[in-house]
C-alpha cells in the first residue's frame, strides 16, 4: 500500500505540474505590422517621452521616478549598463506588460506603440545597446524559450493565482506522500508483522557510521542554510537589491529535514529497544 500511495502521488504531481505550467505559460503576442514598422523611428522620441513623463491621463507613472533620469536606479533597479536586460531583451517587454514587485503593469495604460518605444529606449540608452530593435516578432519568438518569470514560478511550483482545485490536489498529494513514506519506514524499521514483546537491538559499525554521517550532514546543511539566508538578506538590503536565492534556501532546508529524518530513523532502528504491546483478555486497552 505505501508504494501504491507514492505512485498515485506521482501521477497527481504530474497532473498538478501540467496545470501550473498552463497557468504560467506566457500569453500569445499579436504581431502588428504597423507597430513593427515604426518602432525604430519611435523609440528615440516617444520612448524618451514615456520614460520621463509617463501617461498621466491613463495612470501610467513615469519610469524615471523609480529608475532615475539616466537609468542609474533608485527605488527601482538600475537600468544603465544592465547586462541582464541586454541578454534577454524580451524580459523588458514582459515586465512592462505584467509588472513585478513594486513596479506596476503598464498593460492598458500604454498602447503597444508606447510599450515597445519605451522598452527600446531603455535597451538603447545609457550604454545599453542591442543589435536590432525589440519588435513583436522578437517577443513572439522569445516565448518559445523559458521566460525568467515563468521559470521562477515553475521552480516554486506556485502560479500567480492558485485556485481551489489545485489546493485540494496539492493537499491530497502531501497526504499520500506522507502516508507512503511512513509506511515504507514502518516496514523497514519494524517489519511486515508485529511481534509482541521487547525487541533488543544492537548497533553495527555501519549503523554507527551512518548515524554519525547523517548528524554531520545535518550540521553542514544547517550552516549552509544560515549562510545563504545571510547572503540573501544582505543582497536584499543592498543599494541595488539582489533577488534572494529561494531555490538554494529551499534545498538546504529540505536537506536539513531529510538528514534529521535519516538520523532519527537509524536511531530507532539500530540504537533504541522496541516494545510491541497487544490487547489481552482483561481489558480493551493495550496497557
Amino acid at each position: 500500500m505505501p508504494l501504491v500511495a507514492l505512485f498515485c502521488a506521482a501521477i497527481m504531481g504530474i497532473v498538478l505540474l501540467f496545470i501550473f505550467n498552463t497557468h504560467t505559460a506566457p500569453k500569445p503576442v499579436a504581431v502588428d505590422p504597423a507597430v513593427a514598422a515604426s518602432i525604430a523611428q519611435d523609440y528615440p522620441t516617444i520612448g524618451k517621452q514615456v520614460y520621463e513623463t509617463g501617461n498621466a491621463a491613463a495612470g501610467a507613472i513615469p519610469c524615471q521616478g523609480c529608475h532615475g533620469t539616466n537609468g542609474e536606479g533608485g527605488a527601482g533597479p538600475k537600468l544603465a549598463g544592465n547586462e541582464k536586460l541586454l541578454k534577454d531583451p524580451v524580459y523588458v517587454h514582459t515586465i512592462l506588460e505584467q509588472g513585478k514587485g513594486g513596479m506596476p503593469s503598464y498593460a492598458g495604460k500604454l498602447d503597444d506603440k508606447q510599450i515597445y518605444a519605451v522598452a527600446n529606449y531603455v535597451l538603447h540608452s545609457w550604454g545599453n545597446n542591442i543589435d536590432e530593435p525589440l519588435t513583436p516578432a522578437k517577443v513572439a519568438e522569445g516565448q518559445t524559450k523559458l521566460d525568467p518569470e515563468v521559470l521562477k514560478n515553475r521552480s516554486r511550483f506556485v502560479p500567480d493565482h492558485i485556485q481551489l482545485p489545485e489546493i485540494w490536489l496539492l493537499s491530497f498529494i502531501i497526504i499520500l506522500v506522507t502516508y507512503g513514506l511512513i509506511g515504507l519506514y514502518s516496514v523497514w524499521a519494524e517489519g511486515v508483522e508485529l511481534r509482541p514483546g521487547i525487541h533488543k537491538v544492537r548497533a553495527t559499525p555501519v549503523a554507527t557510521l551512518g548515524i554519525v554521517t547523517s548528524m554531520t550532514l545535518t550540521v553542514l546543511f544547517s550552516y549552509l542554510f544560515i549562510r545563504q539566508m545571510n547572503i540573501d538578506y544582505q543582497g536584499w538590503a543592498a543599494k541595488e537589491p539582489v533577488m534572494p536565492n529561494v531555490t538554494g534556501e529551499g534545498f538546504y532546508a529540505a536537506m536539513i529535514l531529510l538528514s534529521l529524518a535519516v538520523t532519527l530513523g537509524l536511531y530507532k532502528k539500530f540504537f533504541m529497544d522496541g516494545e510491541a504491546l497487544v490487547e489481552d483478555a482483561t481489558g480493551e486497552f493495550p496497557w
